[in-house]
């Protein structure tokens, strides 16, 4: 216990004193605590002062820390030791602190903090608050010698509040600080070298990777000049500050390459408002890596685009959702622009008849699955159509997932069509050969039937009854004999006649022919003759047989459609060829390709043999013309197209001389 012992004088005896050395460890912790706090001296003379003033045996002050108080400064006026634990002194207190909110409370120290205080009798408790209510410490005053009085008591509150005050000042300065020193160690552990300097081009500050790069200590270069980083920058050392030339041109961001390395320079400028208080940040970053890295991709990337470009193949890059997001420059080559290639599907190039073979081919490179030479139509830049063989193939990222698609695609239009005509040649040619024999093999009983029959029907013997049935007989024959005819023609066995014709006045026989039995099929024809055609050179009767064959496929196909039929006949001159375009209402061709092939026909059986325009299509061609055939765009019918050379001078000169040979 500690006793109260007369002295002469207060303020000579009393000491700050820590505890006895038994509670050492606890005082220890206080003290580390009041360091760190840096406990203003007003505040220990306040606490001091504050026994005096009331005749205290002790003053006990706790700072909060934590969420919890610690003893850092007691004060015995007499200088007697306590045997009390100061472990449980903080507790005590802490307790004491959070479950009261009074400012001032005065009571019996056994019943405000505990049994275990019994050494102590009355304790006034002083709370100290920040400005946010928030506990700053407490102040106890142990057995004062008297009750204080009302002005006592508001002399403590006053003297707290201006001790919570510093305290609190204490607190935020010691925050700053420590904010100051945890900056400065960022700052230094920066791996990027930065430099600060004013408009004098001095140093204000360095990191420590800067002073290690020029093998000093961030210390001994402030103050100095930015002249001395030309260490890092030798081919700007006659410039007062290396890394602000770049700046003069307005640019925020530099690369400097000094020797082996490259250095990405940002540079920012503070304005203090005067020029003394204005500072320049360099900050430094080493690229080297990363420009190595760059370069060697951009010489990859560069070296796979001359790749990509050099193909004869169109190549394009599609997401997993068919979206088009790289085209090499065939494609662009091809009529294709960026703005109707990129960014759109794939699959609208493809015709809605094929698509479905399109889809199935990129779902499956979706899934890892190469598709290759999968012959597709494909609509080109300017809208025509042509045939491709395209290629799909996967790419992956690092985690082995699908994440492109690459198409490569040939046009093989020109090679479809060759071989195409090669079939048709082929077949043509071997077929002619057939015919050949078999007309050939057919034409002698036919010429016996022929030469009997009128024979017989000369002979003044035969009664007229008979004659009849020979005059059919003959007829027929006859018949025969035309077929034999056409197939021969159909095989390219009979020479043809050249000679300077003139296309309407061929067209106008066959009309004619036609209208012979045309009387009642109600099938208006329209003609759209170009009066100025010129003259072409060929074989009348050859081109009579083209152009019936066409007009009697015509009548056929508007009788079956079922509606008012209409043909229309125009001729026209384009460059150096003659046209003549014969349309219909009639129902269409279904299968296009198929029309000009030897006994391919859509009449029904017993009603066509199929080779009617495959004669039209060999006398065509060996006039040096073509025919083609295509549906109407509005669904009605279709239209032949027959194209034949116009005459040359030369050619009409060698007619005009071989007309008065034979006359």
């Amino acid at each position: 216990m500690l006793a109260r012992k007369p002295q002469p004088s207060v303020r000579a005896r009393s000491k700050s004193r820590a505890v006895s050395p038994r509670q050492k460890g606890a005082f220890d912790e206080g003290s580390k605590n009041f360091a760190s706090l840096r406990l203003p001296e007003f505040v220990a003379q306040f606490t001091f002062r504050a026994g005096q003033v009331l005749g205290a045996r002790s003053v006990v002050l706790a700072l909060a820390h934590n969420q919890r108080l610690e003893t850092v400064l007691a004060n015995d006026v007499y200088g007697q030791e306590s045997d009390l634990d100061w472990q449980t002194v903080n507790e005590a207190l802490t307790t004491l602190a959070f479950s009261d909110s009074e400012p001032v409370f005065e009571g019996k120290a056994s019943s405000v903090l505990g049994k275990r205080f019994l050494s102590w009798n009355r304790i006034w408790f002083v709370r100290l608050s920040g400005t946010d209510g928030d506990l700053l410490g407490t102040l106890c005053l142990i057995d004062c010698a008297k009750r204080p009085s009302h002005e006592q008591r508001k002399l403590i509150e006053t003297l707290a509040s201006h001790a919570s005050i510093a305290l609190e000042n204490s607190r935020l300065f010691s925050r700053i600080e420590h904010s100051k020193r945890q900056w400065v160690e960022d700052f230094d552990a920066i791996n990027d070298l930065i430099i600060v300097h004013d408009p004098a081009n001095v140093i204000i500050r360095v990191n420590r990777s800067l002073a290690e790069a020029l093998g000093s200590v961030p210390s001994e270069l402030v103050g100095k000049s930015t002249r001395v980083l030309s260490a890092i920058a030798p081919e700007a050392s006659s410039v007062a500050c290396p890394f602000c030339r770049e700046n003069e041109r307005g640019e925020k961001e530099s690369v400097l390459v000094a020797g082996a390395r490259a250095l990405l320079i940002s540079t920012s400028r503070i304005s203090a408002g005067t020029e003394e208080g204005s500072r320049t940040i360099h900050v430094l970053k080493d690229i080297t890596e990363q420009r190595r890295y760059q370069t060697q991709l951009q010489r990859e990337r560069d070296f796979n685009t001359k790749i990509l470009n050099s193909t004869q193949s169109m190549i394009v890059v599609l997401d997993t959702a068919g979206l088009v997001s790289y085209a090499n420059r065939r494609c662009y080559e091809s009529g294709y622009t960026k703005e109707n290639l990129l960014g759109r599907r794939f699959s609208e190039f493809i015709p809605e008849n094929r698509r479905v073979l399109f889809d199935a081919a990129f779902n499956g490179a979706v899934r890892g699955i190469t598709s290759e030479n999968l012959e597709l139509p494909l609509r080109r830049g300017n809208r025509s159509t042509g045939q491709f063989s395209i290629t799909f193939s996967s790419m992956r990222d690092e985690r082995g997932r699908v994440n492109s698609i690459i198409v490569a695609i040939t046009d093989i239009t020109d090679a479809a069509v060759l071989q195409a005509q090669l079939r048709h040649s082929e077949k043509m040619a071997a077929l002619g050969q057939l015919v050949s024999g078999v007309a050939h093999e057919i034409n002698n009983p036919l010429a016996a039937i022929v030469g009997y029959s009128d024979l017989l029907l000369e002979d003044t013997r035969v009664p007229e009854s008979s004659k009849e049935e020979l005059r059919i007989i003959s007829k027929e024959a006859e018949r025969a004999k035309d077929i034999v005819q056409n197939l021969l023609r159909f095989a390219r066995q009979m020479p043809a006649k050249r000679e300077a014709l003139d296309v309407h006045a061929i067209l106008q026989q066959v009309l004619q022919i036609r209208a012979y039995g045309a009387a009642g099929d109600g099938v208006e024809v329209v003609e759209r003759f170009d009066n100025s055609l010129p003259a072409i050179f060929g074989d009348a009767q050859q081109l009579q047989q083209v152009f019936l064959n066409i007009l009697n496929n015509a009548y056929d196909a508007v009788r079956e459609s079922g509606r008012d039929g209409r043909i229309a006949i125009e001729t026209r001159h384009q460059n150096d060829f003659v046209e003549i375009a014969v349309r219909d209402n009639g129902v269409g061709i279904s299968d296009m390709a198929r029309i000009f092939e030897p006994f391919y026909t859509t009449k029904e059986v017993g009603k066509g043999t199929g080779l009617g325009l495959s004669i039209c299509y060999g006398i065509v061609r060996e006039h040096g013309g073509d025919v083609s055939c295509k549906n109407n765009p509005d669904g009605e019918g279709c239209t032949f197209l027959v194209r034949l050379p116009v005459a040359k001078p030369v050619e009409m000169m060698r007619n005009s001389e071989t007309t008065s040979t034979r006359a």
